[in-house]
């Protein structure tokens, strides 16, 4: 296998996306954050000091995806044509689970700018509510879903 982000001597470098087609790509990428019940009831009540938890982190997430070439090194600037941030409480963890949906039509995927959602919206989690827990955990961010281009769709079945 070789690794399209070094060339032929090893050196990093951004890949020449200029010959692909334009294709309709989507990638989806989850994580979450574990706290304890207290600390999500915070959140789910809406008594969290900094405001509202939920909103601002599906906001970070839609920011953090738009700016994935920024934070990235190699990644391109896409035109992305919609992000979707979708925040569930889960008493089970206890915590929440943070789901990302980045579209673009363009000439390379949107894996990282989904990842980059999610990762974003879970810091800013941990952000707004880290005065009253500092042991919280982000985990289990991944890649889920991506379809288009010429490596085609790649699925983690569940």
């Amino acid at each position: 296998m070789s690794l399209t982000h070094f060339d032929a001597d090893g050196h990093a470098h951004m890949v020449d996306v200029s010959g692909k087609p334009v294709t309709a790509r989507v990638a989806v990428a989850e994580g979450a954050i574990t706290m304890s019940a207290e600390t999500l009831a915070l959140i789910t009540e809406g008594r969290a000091k900094k405001g509202d938890v939920l909103g601002v982190a599906r906001l970070a997430g839609i920011m953090g995806a738009k700016k994935t070439a920024d934070l990235i090194p190699l990644c391109h600037p896409l035109p992305i044509t919609k992000v979707a941030i979708e925040l569930t409480a889960d008493d089970s963890l206890p915590g929440i689970r943070v789901t990302g949906t980045v579209k673009t039509g363009g000439q390379t995927g949107v894996e990282m700018e989904a990842l980059t959602a999610v990762t974003t919206a879970l810091l800013t989690i941990y952000d707004m509510v880290k005065a009253a827990e500092k042991g919280m955990v982000i985990e289990t961010v991944r890649l889920v879903l991506k379809d288009g281009g010429k490596s085609g769709r790649y699925e983690v079945s569940r």
